[in-house]
């Protein structure tokens, strides 16, 4: 491609003009509020996609692509996310600290949902809790299609279709111990990278900008599916393994649109034995709603749970005056999901449309009242905590 055909900084931006057109699909354009948090989303995708954009399976490094800042596709509250592309037919290491998250994924797909990906199964992962870890927390594995002859360290079969990885980290107490540290490397490819050339440069900002298209139209997707589906105020249970989860999990999800004066009760049993399990709400647009300075979501360790031995939570833009409130932002309309993680069972959740008047007569009688200046030392500390945590 010689320099009159690489792409100019117009041709950029008419790409993304087109898909200012994706949101035509988005509910409530006509009010303002949606319109400017509709356009707010589209310069996510851009950030978001950045990152993946300019991956390198040659030279590998787990960016975010979803976080507090880059707030999409329903992002967990607990989880901390890294992304980076792979060669199937690779080698390489990955090394660390393991630190005190409940759980470190890494999942390996044949696809992903980064710039340069199309969506595909998963194809294997790795739990570091099965790697050997020494003394001082770190550890050591080796990628490849084959086991090297006499290699006697810890060894992860890559499969050949395998283009990314991405890894979770799960925080049960926000900002508590110390953090897990990874690092990947190719070693069957020597240092320094080379210099990325301009028709590579040019080839890859286009797929950026047509990005915001295609992420737009996966996000509204999701709602809009679940609303043809008729899951407005009750769940369904999906998997999602391959379309951006992890697989083995259990999840509940679903549309919560409330009147004003209603409350969405959601009460469930426990598992007997869960490894993880959290329940969080979104925006109509698929963002968590703002999980530093509102309830919105809980986890294991953050809720409480009824003598029963039920979890039951309040889905309401106004606080109740509950422990297990889950502060929807002030949006009447949105999504929630609920996760059970390595479960012995996955319970289905039950969901009851109420008063906000009346919602104590539908729980038990034991169940305490939070204070408006309780509340607000719960969120201060909430907020503390979500930021002491490292996101990037």
């Amino acid at each position: 491609m010689n320099a009159q055909e690489l792409p100019e900084w117009s041709d950029y931006m008419a790409i993304l003009q087109d898909a200012v057109r994706t949101l035509d699909s988005a509910p409530d354009m006509g009010d303002p509020q949606k319109k400017q948090e509709a356009h707010r989303l589209l310069f996510s995708v851009v950030a978001s996609g950045y990152h993946s954009a300019f991956a390198d399976p040659d030279y590998p490094d787990f960016v975010p692509v979803v976080s507090s800042v880059l707030n999409s596709i329903g992002a967990n509250p607990d989880f901390i996310y890294g992304y980076t592309q792979l060669d199937g037919d690779g080698t390489y290491r990955l090394s660390g600290y393991r630190g005190n998250e409940v759980f470190v994924l890494i999942d390996f797909t044949a696809g992903g949902l980064g710039v340069l990906d199309r969506l595909g199964p998963t194809v294997g992962f790795i739990d570091l809790d099965t790697l050997s870890v020494g003394s001082d927390g770190s550890f050591e594995v080796l990628l490849s299609a084959e086991r090297p002859e006499n290699y006697r360290g810890d060894w992860f079969q890559l499969n050949p279709s395998t283009k990314t990885a991405a890894f979770r980290k799960a925080y049960y107490q926000w900002g508590k111990g110390s953090e897990t540290r990874l690092a990947i490397e190719r070693l069957d490819r020597s240092l320094p990278s080379k210099r990325m050339d301009a028709d590579e440069i040019g080839r890859r900002l286009i797929l950026l900008v047509e990005y915001v298209s295609r992420y737009t139209q996966f996000i509204l997707g999701y709602g809009a599916k679940q609303r043809s589906q008729g899951l407005v105020n009750r769940l369904e249970h999906d998997d999602w393994a391959g379309k951006g989860g992890v697989s083995g999990q259990h999840y509940y999800q679903g549309i919560y649109d409330l009147l004003p004066g209603e409350v969405m009760i959601v009460e469930t049993a426990l598992p007997d034995e869960v490894r993880y399990w959290n329940i969080q709400v979104n925006d109509q647009l698929w963002n968590a709603i703002d999980w530093f300075t509102h309830q919105s979501s809980l986890n294991g360790s953050q809720a409480m749970i009824d003598d029963d031995g039920k979890f039951r939570a309040v889905i309401s833009p106004i606080d109740p005056g509950l422990p297990n409130w889950l502060d929807t932002g002030g949006h009447s309309q949105g999504s929630v999901m609920l996760r059970w993680m390595e479960a012995s069972s996955g319970p289905e959740p039950k969901v009851t449309i109420v008063n906000f008047s009346e919602v104590r007569s539908h729980l038990p009688d034991t169940t305490p009242v939070v204070t408006a200046k309780q509340r607000s030392e719960i969120l201060r500390q909430r907020n503390i905590s979500a930021q002491l945590r490292r996101r990037w």
